[in-house]
């Protein structure tokens, strides 16, 4: 590997803004906010909008805007039901 030519790659700390949810990742991002972790070291801290803790596929929380199709959208909507 050249020397020279890489980011310095560093342990920092993400926070889920959203919920408070920290971890501890490889990254080659900096900031000037700091943080102790449970090991008792202090490392760089991250703010991130949205993680694994957050995020709806993760959650199980995900909203369906169109779980139907347009015919049955209509169908409600003018109150024909299909008997087949």
């Amino acid at each position: 590997m050249k020397q020279g030519i890489h980011p310095d790659y560093h342990s920092v700390i993400f926070v889920d803004s959203s919920t408070g949810y920290k971890f501890l990742s490889g990254s080659t991002q900096t900031s000037k906010e700091t943080i102790k972790w449970e090991d008792g070291n202090e490392y760089p801290l991250i703010r991130v909008e949205i993680s694994s803790d957050s995020h709806p596929f993760y959650t199980g929380k995900q909203k369906f805007t169109q779980a139907d199709g347009r015919v049955d959208r209509f169908n409600k909507k003018y109150g024909f039901k299909n008997d087949n």
